[in-house]
């Protein structure tokens, strides 16, 4: 008996570590918020509309040097850019809320939005401004950053959407299959 009592400190110990190796685990698995996933898929579909207007102006560039017709591409994008400004507002306010991969998802969606509104902000300036010179290297280089970053936030939030949908067929069959961890 007195031998098994010279162990107890030793279970105690490696008891101990193992919860604490493990609540790290259980804190990943917090439930995804639902309004969060939601709007995540608006997003994506907003993301994609903006990425089809980066791609028209961008063609507009080679095609055209008519500003109006520039001009109208240029604000229906902007709108387009308020709307999923008003998606990324809503999405930051459910920030406490969300799941730790959802937090990460907003928090990678806001410069990249941010960057297309300043640089399409930027655009209507130049077409204000300078509608003449359409064909200017910097109007160009404005177009072309658009572009590639509305590109970027629609295949962005199309993966976070994707990870969200396979993560959750993951926790619904690790609960079917009880395996510890798992809602």
């Amino acid at each position: 008996m007195k031998n098994a009592l010279k162990f107890i400190p030793a279970i105690l110990a490696f008891a101990a570590a193992g919860m604490i190796v493990t609540s790290p685990a259980l804190a990943a698995a917090s439930p995804d918020s639902e309004q969060v996933t939601k709007l995540l898929s608006e997003a994506k579909s907003q993301a994609l509309q903006l990425r089809e207007d980066a791609v028209t102006m961008d063609a507009y560039t080679r095609m055209t040097n008519d500003w109006e017709s520039h001009s109208v591409v240029v604000n229906q994008m902007k709108e387009h850019i308020n709307v999923a400004g008003k998606t990324l507002d809503k999405l930051e306010a459910l920030r406490d809320g969300a799941s730790p991969w959802q937090q990460t998802a907003i928090d990678r969606i806001k410069p990249l939005l941010k960057e297309i509104a300043h640089n399409t902000d930027t655009v209507i300036g130049f077409i204000n401004t300078k509608p003449t010179r359409l064909f200017n290297a910097e109007y160009k280089d404005f177009i072309e950053a658009n572009a590639d970053n509305a590109d970027h936030l629609a295949r962005l939030i199309a993966d976070f959407v994707d990870y969200g949908r396979a993560k959750s067929r993951l926790d619904r069959l690790g609960s079917k299959l009880e395996i510890p961890g798992t809602e």
